[in-house]
Protein backbone atom coordinates (compact mmCIF):
# COMPACT_ATOMS: atom_id res chain seq x y z
CA UNK A 1 0.00 0.00 0.00
CA UNK A 2 1.12 3.50 -1.04
CA UNK A 3 0.89 5.76 2.15
CA UNK A 4 1.79 8.94 0.69
CA UNK A 5 -0.48 12.13 1.98
CA UNK A 6 -2.33 13.72 -0.53
CA UNK A 7 -0.96 16.72 -2.00
CA UNK A 8 -2.90 20.07 -2.25
CA UNK A 9 -1.75 22.00 -5.63
CA UNK A 10 -2.06 24.85 -7.12
CA UNK A 11 -3.62 25.91 -9.89
CA UNK A 12 -0.36 26.91 -11.64
CA UNK A 13 1.13 23.11 -10.76
CA UNK A 14 -1.26 21.37 -12.27
CA UNK A 15 -0.61 21.86 -16.23
CA UNK A 16 1.50 21.76 -18.77
CA UNK A 17 1.49 24.90 -20.45
CA UNK A 18 -0.47 28.06 -19.11
CA UNK A 19 -3.59 28.64 -21.10
CA UNK A 20 -6.27 31.37 -20.50
CA UNK A 21 -9.58 29.59 -20.55
CA UNK A 22 -12.65 31.31 -20.30
CA UNK A 23 -15.12 28.68 -19.16
CA UNK A 24 -16.29 28.81 -15.83
CA UNK A 25 -15.01 25.40 -14.12
CA UNK A 26 -18.78 25.81 -12.28
CA UNK A 27 -20.02 24.69 -15.55
CA UNK A 28 -17.86 21.74 -16.50
CA UNK A 29 -19.53 18.72 -15.69
CA UNK A 30 -17.41 15.23 -15.03
CA UNK A 31 -18.77 11.97 -15.72
CA UNK A 32 -18.64 9.09 -13.30
CA UNK A 33 -16.11 6.99 -15.26
CA UNK A 34 -17.91 3.28 -15.22
CA UNK A 35 -17.92 -0.15 -16.76
CA UNK A 36 -20.99 -2.86 -15.90
CA UNK A 37 -24.78 -2.85 -16.07
CA UNK A 38 -26.25 0.64 -14.21
CA UNK A 39 -28.48 -1.79 -12.69
CA UNK A 40 -26.01 -4.01 -11.18
CA UNK A 41 -26.69 -4.77 -7.20
CA UNK A 42 -23.20 -4.76 -6.37
CA UNK A 43 -21.24 -1.12 -6.88
CA UNK A 44 -17.48 -1.08 -6.71
CA UNK A 45 -15.51 2.08 -6.43
CA UNK A 46 -11.89 2.22 -6.83
CA UNK A 47 -9.65 5.04 -6.01
CA UNK A 48 -6.18 5.09 -7.77
CA UNK A 49 -3.62 7.33 -9.32
CA UNK A 50 -2.02 6.80 -12.19
CA UNK A 51 1.96 6.99 -10.96
CA UNK A 52 0.96 4.16 -8.51
CA UNK A 53 2.79 1.36 -9.22
CA UNK A 54 0.28 -0.72 -6.77
CA UNK A 55 -2.23 0.61 -9.23
CA UNK A 56 -0.57 -0.51 -11.93
CA UNK A 57 -0.33 -4.07 -10.10
CA UNK A 58 -4.00 -4.00 -9.89
CA UNK A 59 -4.90 -3.23 -12.82
CA UNK A 60 -2.67 -5.61 -14.54
CA UNK A 61 -3.23 -8.75 -12.13
CA UNK A 62 -6.64 -8.70 -10.72
CA UNK A 63 -8.80 -6.24 -13.24
CA UNK A 64 -8.90 -8.78 -16.30
CA UNK A 65 -10.19 -11.69 -14.00
CA UNK A 66 -12.61 -9.30 -12.24
CA UNK A 67 -14.35 -7.58 -15.32
CA UNK A 68 -14.32 -11.29 -16.78
CA UNK A 69 -16.09 -12.71 -13.59
CA UNK A 70 -18.33 -9.25 -12.36
CA UNK A 71 -18.34 -6.40 -14.60
CA UNK A 72 -18.79 -8.09 -17.85
CA UNK A 73 -21.50 -10.55 -16.27
CA UNK A 74 -23.83 -7.52 -14.76
CA UNK A 75 -23.29 -8.61 -11.58
CA UNK A 76 -20.86 -5.34 -10.29
CA UNK A 77 -20.89 -1.72 -11.61
CA UNK A 78 -17.66 -0.86 -11.24
CA UNK A 79 -16.54 3.39 -10.98
CA UNK A 80 -13.05 3.98 -11.51
CA UNK A 81 -11.88 7.31 -9.79
CA UNK A 82 -8.80 9.14 -10.32
CA UNK A 83 -6.48 10.12 -7.15
CA UNK A 84 -3.75 12.99 -7.88
CA UNK A 85 -0.29 12.72 -6.31
CA UNK A 86 1.22 14.33 -8.44
CA UNK A 87 0.63 17.01 -11.61
CA UNK A 88 1.77 13.76 -13.72
CA UNK A 89 -1.04 11.60 -12.46
CA UNK A 90 -3.12 14.70 -13.07
CA UNK A 91 -1.94 14.84 -16.55
CA UNK A 92 -2.68 11.43 -17.25
CA UNK A 93 -6.13 11.45 -15.89
CA UNK A 94 -6.83 14.93 -18.44
CA UNK A 95 -5.62 12.83 -20.97
CA UNK A 96 -7.57 10.09 -20.46
CA UNK A 97 -10.89 11.94 -20.62
CA UNK A 98 -9.35 13.26 -23.73
CA UNK A 99 -11.25 11.26 -25.98
CA UNK A 100 -14.76 11.15 -23.73
CA UNK A 101 -16.05 8.02 -22.15
CA UNK A 102 -15.76 5.92 -25.40
CA UNK A 103 -12.13 5.88 -25.11
CA UNK A 104 -11.28 6.37 -21.65
CA UNK A 105 -11.00 2.65 -20.08
CA UNK A 106 -8.22 2.00 -22.88
CA UNK A 107 -5.96 5.18 -22.29
CA UNK A 108 -6.40 4.17 -18.64
CA UNK A 109 -5.19 0.60 -19.25
CA UNK A 110 -2.37 1.87 -21.33
CA UNK A 111 -1.64 4.29 -18.95
CA UNK A 112 -0.86 1.68 -16.47
CA UNK A 113 0.58 -0.61 -19.01
CA UNK A 114 3.32 1.74 -19.84
CA UNK A 115 3.13 3.47 -16.35
CA UNK A 116 7.52 3.07 -16.25
CA UNK A 117 7.99 4.70 -19.57
CA UNK A 118 5.43 7.71 -19.43
CA UNK A 119 6.90 8.96 -16.83
CA UNK A 120 10.10 9.00 -17.32
CA UNK A 121 11.91 12.67 -18.13
CA UNK A 122 10.86 16.05 -17.59
CA UNK A 123 7.72 17.47 -17.58
CA UNK A 124 8.29 18.30 -21.50
CA UNK A 125 9.55 14.34 -22.06
CA UNK A 126 6.12 13.29 -19.72
CA UNK A 127 3.93 15.41 -22.14
CA UNK A 128 5.54 13.96 -25.15
CA UNK A 129 4.74 10.25 -23.89
CA UNK A 130 1.91 11.18 -23.47
CA UNK A 131 1.19 12.25 -26.38
CA UNK A 132 2.21 9.08 -28.28
CA UNK A 133 -0.63 7.32 -25.87
CA UNK A 134 -2.76 9.19 -27.11
CA UNK A 135 -1.91 9.25 -30.67
CA UNK A 136 -2.29 5.29 -30.39
CA UNK A 137 -6.04 5.65 -28.79
CA UNK A 138 -6.79 7.65 -31.96
CA UNK A 139 -6.52 10.86 -30.54
CA UNK A 140 -5.32 13.80 -32.81
CA UNK A 141 -2.40 15.86 -31.40
CA UNK A 142 -4.33 19.32 -31.20
CA UNK A 143 -7.18 18.12 -29.39
CA UNK A 144 -4.26 16.49 -26.81
CA UNK A 145 -2.82 19.82 -26.30
CA UNK A 146 -5.85 21.94 -25.27
CA UNK A 147 -7.17 18.90 -23.48
CA UNK A 148 -3.27 19.25 -21.47
CA UNK A 149 -3.59 22.89 -20.80
CA UNK A 150 -7.43 23.75 -19.84
CA UNK A 151 -6.74 24.94 -16.35
CA UNK A 152 -10.67 25.18 -15.91
CA UNK A 153 -10.74 21.11 -16.16
CA UNK A 154 -7.77 20.56 -13.95
CA UNK A 155 -8.98 22.97 -11.16
CA UNK A 156 -12.31 20.86 -11.80
CA UNK A 157 -10.93 17.64 -11.64
CA UNK A 158 -8.57 18.62 -8.58
CA UNK A 159 -11.99 19.70 -6.50
CA UNK A 160 -14.12 16.75 -7.74
CA UNK A 161 -11.22 14.44 -6.26
CA UNK A 162 -10.70 16.07 -3.39
CA UNK A 163 -14.81 15.56 -2.55
CA UNK A 164 -14.97 12.58 -3.11
CA UNK A 165 -12.10 11.49 -1.26
CA UNK A 166 -12.54 13.35 1.41
CA UNK A 167 -16.17 11.77 1.61
CA UNK A 168 -15.11 8.25 1.39
CA UNK A 169 -12.07 8.72 3.64
CA UNK A 170 -9.76 7.51 1.12
CA UNK A 171 -5.65 8.00 2.16
CA UNK A 172 -3.89 5.64 0.46
CA UNK A 173 -4.50 4.08 -3.37
CA UNK A 174 -5.85 1.84 -4.72
CA UNK A 175 -8.60 1.47 -2.22
CA UNK A 176 -12.64 0.43 -2.95
CA UNK A 177 -15.49 1.45 -1.86
CA UNK A 178 -18.16 -1.45 -2.11
CA UNK A 179 -21.38 -1.30 -1.24
CA UNK A 180 -20.77 2.10 0.86
CA UNK A 181 -17.67 0.09 3.09
CA UNK A 182 -13.86 0.87 2.25
CA UNK A 183 -11.49 -1.89 1.59
CA UNK A 184 -7.62 -1.86 1.27
CA UNK A 185 -6.01 -3.31 -2.04
CA UNK A 186 -5.81 -7.08 -1.82
CA UNK A 187 -5.54 -10.62 -4.32
CA UNK A 188 -8.34 -11.38 -6.87
CA UNK A 189 -9.45 -13.88 -4.25
CA UNK A 190 -10.06 -11.65 -1.25
CA UNK A 191 -11.81 -9.51 -3.56
CA UNK A 192 -14.24 -12.58 -4.53
CA UNK A 193 -14.87 -13.52 -1.19
CA UNK A 194 -16.36 -9.99 -0.54
CA UNK A 195 -18.41 -9.65 -3.68
CA UNK A 196 -19.37 -13.29 -3.63
CA UNK A 197 -20.93 -12.69 -0.11
CA UNK A 198 -22.43 -9.46 -1.09
CA UNK A 199 -24.16 -10.89 -3.55
CA UNK A 200 -25.06 -14.16 -1.81
CA UNK A 201 -26.53 -12.41 1.09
Amino acid sequence: MDRRKFITYSLAATTIAPAAMAQDTAEIELPEMSLGSPDASVTMIEYASFTCPHCANFHKDVMPQLKTDYIDTGKVKFIYREVYFDRLGLWGGMLARCGGPEKYFGIVDMLYKRQREWTAGSGVEVAENLYKIGRIAGLKNENMVACLQDQDMAKALIADYQKNAEADGIDSTPSFVINGVKYNNQAYGGFKKVLDEILES
